[in-house]
């Protein structure tokens, strides 16, 4: 009887190695990679942070190596689009022996939790992070209602 139950758990065992190895061996398979961007095309770039913070949304999104001249910034309504490219670093003339930068085109769109006032819009970039302050349109604002 032991003899038995031994075979059985060697078995799930090898069962649970199998599985794990197909899992790691399976774990790229159906991702895509953009042409000329593969970093970032791994998962959603521009990263960002959403924060309320009562009269304003704030927004910090990790853009480094992109300049102001190459970051569009649009906004109406609710919806927020973030858009630029980054550019390559290698200096012309120079062969190029590993790039793991990306360079190329990026977008990024949010539906915000709030319309937002875009004519008071802020847009700051410092130290490869962009910074937004987004106020709520005062439609968006909640109102204390007098009881008669």
């Amino acid at each position: 009887m032991f003899t038995r139950f031994n075979d059985i758990h060697q078995f799930l065992g090898a069962m649970d190695l199998f599985r794990n190895r197909m899992n790691t061996l399976f774990t790229d398979f159906d991702r895509s990679y953009p042409a000329g961007s593969a970093w970032i095309g791994t998962e959603a770039y521009p990263r960002t942070n959403l924060s309320d913070a009562g009269d304003n949304l704030e927004i910090v999104a990790e853009v480094p190596g992109v300049s102001k001249e190459d970051l569009q910034v649009k906004i109406q309504g609710n919806y927020l689009q973030i858009s630029g490219s980054r550019k390559t670093d290698a200096p012309e003339g120079f062969k190029t022996h590993r790039s793991e930068r990306g360079a190329g085109t990026f977008s990024r769109s949010f539906t915000l939790p709030y319309d937002v006032d875009s004519t008071r819009v802020e847009a700051t970039l410092k130290d490869g992070l962009l910074q937004l302050v987004l106020p709520k349109a005062e439609s968006a604002k909640p109102r204390q209602i007098a009881i008669q």
